[in-house]
Order: structure tokens, then C-alpha cells, then sequence
């Protein structure tokens, strides 16, 4: 049986070798999502809303290979991340920060297999944060993107130089939110090799007639 891997399938997105900002297009995406607000390494809503996303994940997984004969690698752990001040994510005032977590899906998992993993999750595992996953979809489309490989707490000047100088340099404006790929466990992998792709929806700034 061969098995999706969103890692294999879209490299320029979960495998780029670019450390510093470079233009991607990025397409159509199916996710499971769990929203939450404030510092992801003291809040226990983070801790419940990751947890939640693997339980369904890999209930997801499971039935789909018993009812469709069909599998797939479970997608790493992504983020949304925004902010009234995007500064703050250069500042690393991180209780001031919002998040959307994410795991990728195939195109062919289906709503409704979703809701039957929830259901399922849920029962098995008592958690009450999987009953809030939510099913969303996400379409980037132009982007700024870079691999980070360091801790999580250096990507600042990374988001300074996209902020200050390669937007403008290159007539770009921000046109989403800020996303974030994360390819390394950090319960396995020292932060200094941690890999993390950084990403950014941009737009041509517009031109005076």
C-alpha cells in the first residue's frame, strides 16, 4: 500500500534547503486546526490542543486504511501565528501571541472521516479539546519562506529582515498570517538543530496610477 507523505509530495514546502527568504507558491492545503492564544511553552490550552491533533490525526489514519485501504504519513506539526503588533514575535513577547495549530491532510480524507475520528478520539482518549478541532482550508498561494535551523527563540532576526527589508526590496506586502512548519520533535532534538520552515503570504505592494 502506498502511503501520502505531504513531506515527499510538496518538498518546496516541508523539505526547502534555503536559509534565507525565497518566493514559493504554495497551493490548496486540507488541515485539522486547533486555535488557542498565549506563550505555547507555559500554556496548558497548547499542550491540550497539540495533543488533540495527533489523537485525531492518527484516528484519521487508522480508518482510513480499514475503510478506504488507503494510508498516509502523519503530517508534522504546523502553526499559525498572529498578533494585534507583529512585533512581538520579533520581541518574543510570546503571551501577546495567537496561534492556529495544524496537521496537513490528503486531499482524499474526507469531512465527514474527520468527524468520525473525532468522534472516535474522543471517546478513547477523553479528551475535551478534540470535540473544538476544527477542519479547515488553507490556500497561501505566493509566499516568502525560509528554513531556520536553531532554536526557536533566534528566528527573530530572520522576521526582522523579512519585516524590514526583503518586503520592501522586492514591492512586497504581507497578505496573511505567519506560518511555521515544524519538521524536528523538540523532545529528541537539540535546539540547535532544530528545523523550522518560516513562511509568510505575500503581495505586490500596490502601484499609484
Amino acid at each position: 500500500m502506498d502511503r501520502y507523505d505531504v513531506k515527499r509530495d510538496l518538498k518546496q514546502l516541508y523539505a526547502p534547503k534555503n536559509t534565507d527568504w525565497a518566493l514559493v507558491d504554495v497551493p490548496p492545503q486540507r488541515f485539522i486546526a486547533a486555535d488557542g492564544k498565549g506563550d505555547p511553552n507555559t500554556s496548558d490550552d497548547y499542550a491540550r490542543a497539540v495533543q488533540a491533533l495527533y489523537s485525531v490525526a492518527y484516528t484519521a489514519k487508522f480508518a482510513a486504511k480499514r475503510t478506504l485501504g488507503r494510508d498516509f504519513v502523519v503530517a508534522p506539526l504546523e502553526g499559525l501565528w498572529w498578533a494585534d503588533d507583529p512585533r512581538v514575535f520579533i520581541t518574543r513577547d510570546k503571551d501577546a501571541w495567537q496561534w492556529r495549530m495544524l496537521i496537513a491532510l490528503p486531499d482524499w480524507i474526507t469531512d465527514a472521516l474527520v468527524e468520525d475520528a473525532k468522534d472516535a478520539a474522543l471517546k478513547k482518549k477523553g479528551l475535551p479539546a478534540i470535540a473544538d478541532v476544527l477542519r479547515v482550508d488553507l490556500h497561501e498561494g505566493t509566499s516568502a519562506q525560509l528554513l531556520h535551523i536553531g532554536p526557536y527563540d533566534d528566528e527573530g532576526p530572520s522576521l526582522a529582515r523579512l519585516h524590514d527589508t526583503y518586503l520592501a526590496a522586492n514591492g512586497l506586502r504581507m497578505s496573511g498570517i505567519h506560518h511555521e512548519v515544524y519538521l524536528s520533535d523538540p523532545r529528541r532534538t537539540a535546539p540547535a538543530r532544530l528545523k523550522t520552515v518560516l513562511r509568510q503570504p505575500v503581495a505586490p505592494v500596490a502601484q499609484d496610477p
